[in-house]
């Protein structure tokens, strides 16, 4: 049985029509026998229906040009060197110098890792048979 969530996400790419043709079929079928699923089809169309019903202004030709040429000027596309048209993009990360921090024993690595490991089962070992006792 699937949740609200995964019910209402379903039904969200069914609206949407990012489903591909199985999916798009079973969800179909699914929408004659369950209730629940339609409904949740019916909401989101109701839902999705008022932006069509917007006017939608026309757009320049140049309309991706002047959006470009916008984020470009933002002061953070500056810092990574995106200012202007003809500056040629640095990339953010260029190299990493050392590796990255790990989380847990297997970030030790080598020996100590290995040491480590061995001693936490030998105590947790030795924990359960006193506990036993």
């Amino acid at each position: 049985m699937a949740s609200e969530s995964d019910r209402i996400a379903r039904a969200g790419d069914y609206v949407l029509g990012l489903m591909n043709d199985k999916e798009r079929e079973r969800a179909e079928r699914d929408l004659e026998i369950d209730p629940a699923f339609r409904d949740a089809v019916v909401r989101l169309a109701e839902r999705m229906h008022v932006f069509d019903r917007a006017e939608k202004p026309a757009l320049p030709a140049n309309h991706w040009a002047l959006v470009a040429q916008r984020l470009a000027e933002l002061p953070q596309m500056r810092s990574v060197g995106l200012g202007g048209n003809d500056a040629k993009p640095r990339p953010v990360i260029r190299s990493l110098s050392r590796s990255p921090y790990g989380v847990g024993v297997h970030s030790l690595g080598g020996r100590r890792g290995t040491v480590i490991a061995i001693v936490l089962i030998a105590v947790f070992a030795l924990g359960y048979l006193v506990g036993k006792l």
